[in-house]
């Protein structure tokens, strides 16, 4: 069945119109992705962890809910690179069902992979969130209380403001130059 598609896109890759001859390729890209999708899972479950690293990216650019449950089996992996990678392509795929699991490593026991939850959380743009992000601006993490500013903004909560003023005023540099910042990017 998708061989049926590929073919038929190959076909369009001679059209004389540029527009169809890349909206081909695009969907030949897709399904191409779809179709490496078991070979992608084999690696993710048995593979070495630069393999499972490579695995979990490559889940990136595929298109299937299938994927959903094997990033967030990752999640729980006692590798915390792995756990930041799944937590990348989560956010970056923002599906609603995987927020809770997502959130959940605001809490993690590794600082990076936090910080990781901090970025995806805020790809998710559902003000919601901000009672979760808000009291991470209270870390002693800099780079998370900096992801958790940056998180606010993205997510365009109107509220925000309020903790980004607030922000301003915090003993670390490098806090307060990223609410200036954020301040500037908040849309209201």
């Amino acid at each position: 069945m998708l061989n049926d598609r590929i073919m038929a896109l190959q076909q369009l890759l001679q059209d004389k119109d540029d527009e169809v001859r890349t909206a081909a390729a695009e969907a030949m890209n897709k399904l191409e992705a779809v179709m490496s999708l078991d070979r992608v899972l084999d690696v993710l479950n048995s593979g070495d962890r630069g393999a499972r690293a490579k695995a979990i990216l490559a889940l990136e650019k595929i298109e299937s809910n299938t994927i959903y449950p094997h990033l967030v089996k990752v999640l729980s992996d006692p590798d915390p690179n792995l756990r930041g990678a799944a937590l990348q392509v989560l956010g970056k795929k923002k599906n609603p069902k995987t927020l809770t699991h997502v959130g959940k490593h605001l809490k993690d026991p590794d600082p990076a992979v936090r910080v990781h939850a901090v970025d995806a959380l805020g790809n998710f743009a559902d003000p919601r969130l901000l009672q979760h992000l808000t009291p991470l601006l209270q870390d002693p993490d800099d780079c998370l209380v900096r992801s958790a500013i940056r998180a606010i903004v993205s997510i365009g909560a109107p509220d925000g403001e309020t903790f980004l003023l607030e922000a301003l005023k915090d003993a670390r540099v490098s806090v307060r130059k990223t609410a200036a910042e954020a301040l500037g990017d908040l849309i209201s």
